[in-house]
């Protein structure tokens, strides 16, 4: 009962918190499309969905999620062998620079594939911009990283005497793929794809910055029934819809996500030089590595052309407002990213870190276990909403008192908190289950107490990881534009929704300011991403 006790006292806080900033608001959103008028109408949310541009998103959404998900597979299979297995030069450079575009700003990604795809860009001729192709690519090209990764890191934690007995015994490199490798890795394939899939079908920035009004989303969809059409039934049916959708999706991606065994990841041999055999993983890797950098090496070249001249134009015009285009500067939107993204960093490690230690003690009794459950379901809840959902949940319901934020510099924060929080519990949650509980047993035996334990046991283990988990939670931050776009207010505005404010702006200064601030953002979250790379953790954890 004492420990049943102590755990739903740890437990208290991030309950308040997901409470408030997360119950409450998809309760306010669901209440805004079920109970429009104070009366139960589910007729509304019917309507709504029989509307012919409602199928028409939602077939858009299912159609072109599938396929990203799909090439993101195929060019992720090869560089997760390649980085992960084999010694190359460079490799965690390489890792960084391929996990750079996973957390850029879903509108700098829009905005580098216009440049690259546009009519003046290498691959104008090619007449894809704004097309479904352009959208594809940048959703492949956003989310190859977690196949990367997360199959990678599976990859990394086989045991190599299964494959090196089928070898012994005759067979082909492509034999042992086939028969050893790939059953082993299915879990993680699969897993991987659904996360993808949740991923692509909950795109925001990407799809609105190249789809425009032609092609949208459920997601953009319901960013502009609220913002350009006011009609609030409408988005919140959306909502309840994409909520039902996500969260069967993510269970499904739980019952297929694996743990690696560290006893299993002790047993790994280091990665072996480069052989005849293993250069078309080699090759596909580069040409991966080439496909991600042609959109950021487009994006840097445009930012240094004013007209048809080199200039550094587009970045000394972040000091000014663009024509009046914005309100404050660039160069002040900036700083307002860089403190947000310092708080929400804050909150989500302080949350994410409770949340990681409430889910990953052992249950001694039934009871505890029961308990521990239903706190480890509750706490999962948010990866069941999309940003833009959560953003339009804030903005309808923490409007009054005694919740009244509107006006509050932690709305923003706490949102993007929310946001990043699961990178931070997938980052730590791998590393506090592999630690064996025997060594908390041996020294609280010793005489230590849980202050104590924590401090030699847990803290030696989780520090890098914990720093990695912050690096995470800040580029996310300082990138996120779902939430952000509903919640920033125009004097406090962050960069992406500057970005995206300078996009649609007339003339061309505004879009060179926005190509200009778009390399500011990119440059920041790659410098983040190789701190992270150093203080990852081998075969533990996706990131």
């Amino acid at each position: 009962m004492r420990r049943t006790l102590a755990l739903l006292g740890l437990a208290l806080g991030p309950v308040l918190v997901l409470g408030v900033f997360f119950v409450l608001p998809v309760a306010g959103m669901v209440a805004r499309g079920f109970w429009p008028d104070g009366a139960f109408d589910p007729g509304g949310v019917l309507e709504v969905l029989a509307r012919p541009r409602t199928g028409r998103v939602v077939w858009f959404t299912l159609w072109s999620s599938a396929v990203a998900t799909v090439v993101s597979v195929l060019l992720g299979l090869p560089a997760a062998y390649a980085l992960h297995r084999l010694d190359l030069p460079l490799r965690r450079v390489v890792r960084a620079a391929l996990l750079v575009p996973f957390v850029l700003p879903t509108v700098v990604v829009g905005v580098a594939f216009r440049e690259l795809l546009g009519e003046a860009g290498p691959l104008g001729g090619l007449g894809l911009d704004g097309t479904p192709v352009a959208i594809v690519a940048g959703l492949a090209f956003f989310n190859v990283a977690v196949v990367v990764r997360s199959v990678g890191a599976a990859w990394e934690g086989l045991d190599p005497r299964p494959a090196e007995a089928a070898a012994a015994l005759g067979a082909s490199p492509a034999q042992v793929l086939r028969t050893v490798t790939l059953p082993a890795l299915r879990p993680a394939i699969v897993s991987a794809a659904s996360v993808v899939f949740l991923f692509c079908a909950t795109s925001f920035g990407v799809v609105l910055t190249l789809g425009g009004l032609r092609y949208a989303s459920v997601e953009t969809e319901i960013y502009l029934l609220t913002t350009n059409l006011l009609d609030l039934q409408a988005a919140a049916a959306l909502s309840v819809v994409q909520l039902v959708a996500i969260t069967a999706l993510l269970a499904l991606a739980a019952r297929l996500r694996t743990v690696p065994d560290p006893a299993v990841a002790r047993r790994t041999s280091r990665p072996r030089a480069v052989r005849r055999s293993d250069w078309p993983q080699v090759t596909a890797t580069l040409l991966l590595l080439v496909l991600v950098a042609a959109p950021l090496v487009t994006l840097v070249v445009g930012s240094l052309r004013v007209g048809d001249a080199w200039s550094l134009g587009n970045y000394r015009a972040l000091q000014t407002t663009g024509e009046g285009a914005l309100l404050v500067p660039v160069t002040e939107a900036l700083v307002t990213s860089l403190r947000t993204a310092v708080d929400a960093t804050w909150m989500a490690l302080l949350l994410g870190l409770v949340v990681a230690v409430v889910v990953t003690r052992r249950s001694r009794t039934p009871g505890e276990r029961r308990v521990r459950s239903v706190l480890d379901g509750f706490f999962m809840l948010p990866l069941g909403v999309s940003a833009v959902t959560l953003g339009f949940g804030f903005l309808i319901t923490l409007d009054r008192p005694p919740l009244d934020l509107r006006d509050s510099a932690l709305l923003v924060p706490v949102a993007q908190a929310l946001v990043a929080l699961p990178l931070v519990v997938r980052t730590i949650v791998p590393v506090l289950a592999g630690i064996d509980d025997r060594q908390r047993q041996a020294a609280a035996s010793l005489g230590a107490g849980g202050l104590r334990t924590l401090a030699t046991v847990d803290l030696p283990v989780v520090w890098r990881p914990l720093l990695a988990a912050a690096g995470f939670a800040f580029a996310a931050s300082l990138g996120e534009f779902g939430a952000t776009a509903f919640l920033a207010r125009e004097d406090r505005a962050t960069v992406p929704v500057v970005i995206f404010r300078l996009i649609g702006s007339p003339g061309a200064m505004g879009y060179g300011m926005a190509l200009a601030a778009s390399v500011v953002l990119a440059t920041t979250t790659a410098v983040v991403m190789l701190a992270v790379e150093r203080l990852r953790v081998p075969s533990l954890g996706a990131f």
